[in-house]
């Protein structure tokens, strides 16, 4: 078995998780800025695990504040080559009920002021985004969080908005009328940005309420989502160690190699900075 090193974006109740052994912070340096906090590496078992807290410690960034490109970054310059997103969403399905955990994959964008490419600057690259999950990572992912007893819905389309606002009631209906499974409102710009940077990626996603569209169920109020959360930190926490531990083979899925023929800019012209910069990414490519 290759040496895994596992990403885990996510609250900060879940480096505290039983087994997770030599845990130590990090500070590192990206050309996007500072990441939202230190990241904290530790082991699993044979695996290195390598977490970030989305919001920072204490939660201080909007989502629209969470500097997603250094997130991600830090991550690729560590070595990650997958990781596992754990993010509260609401429902906007019946059978989706709040507790539930959902393994989504395909994504709404209704995010505005965000940016989500590692590119531009003099270099230009477009990668495919049919399935912005890995289906493998998703596979494992989900049976992880069965075997944990979990109530687990296998797919699943994830609308990310931008908030911080809840939806209204209408926009709540519109989103049911075209699709979306579940809602939140910040694994979009981490699953393109993961790609770019040829990271596998996988959401586990924790229903925490039913949106605003069931009127029975009542309107989204934060103290409510956060009580569910925390009856769900010991379930993440039990099925990222599951995930972990079958994690243990080489990646055969096409995310490592998200980024072959999609950088279309004459590397000659690609500008000595941006290519210094974006070296950990394009590197092996020029």
């Amino acid at each position: 078995m290759s040496k895994q090193i596992i990403g885990v974006i996510g609250g900060s109740g879940l480096y505290h998780m039983a087994g997770l052994e030599r845990v130590r912070a990090v500070e590192v340096k990206t050309p996007f800025g500072r990441p939202s906090d230190k990241l904290v590496r530790g082991r699993i078992g044979a695996a290195e695990l390598v977490f970030l807290p989305r919001h920072g410690i204490g939660h201080r960034w909007l989502p629209t504040e969470v500097n997603f490109r250094a997130n991600i970054f830090a991550m690729k310059k560590l070595g990650v080559e997958r990781i596992i997103s754990v993010s509260a969403v609401g429902s906007l399905r019946a059978e989706i009920a709040p507790g539930d955990l959902v393994i989504p994959d395909q994504f709404i964008d209704r995010t505005t002021q965000r940016p989500s490419t590692f590119f531009g600057k003099g270099i230009v690259a477009h990668v495919s985004l049919a399935d912005p999950f890995c289906q493998a990572l998703s596979r494992t992912l989900a049976h992880a969080a069965s075997s944990a007893g979990a109530r687990v819905h296998e797919s699943g389309t994830y609308l990310c908005m931008e908030g911080p606002q809840f939806s209204t009631r209408a926009e709540s209906h519109m989103y049911r009328s075209w699709g979306a499974h579940v809602i939140g409102m910040t694994n979009l710009q981490e699953a393109k940005l993961a790609r770019e940077a040829e990271i596998c990626f996988a959401t586990l996603a924790l229903a925490t309420d039913y949106d605003c569209w069931n009127e029975h169920a009542g309107d989204v109020e934060i103290e409510r989502v956060l009580v569910v959360l925390a009856h769900n930190v010991e379930l993440a926490q039990k099925t990222i160690r599951r995930a972990v531990a079958a994690l243990g083979e080489p990646r055969t899925c096409g995310c490592a190699s998200a980024l072959k023929d999609a950088i279309i800019t004459d590397t000659s012209r690609i500008p000595k900075k941006v290519r210094a910069d974006l070296r950990p990414i394009i590197g092996k490519y020029l």
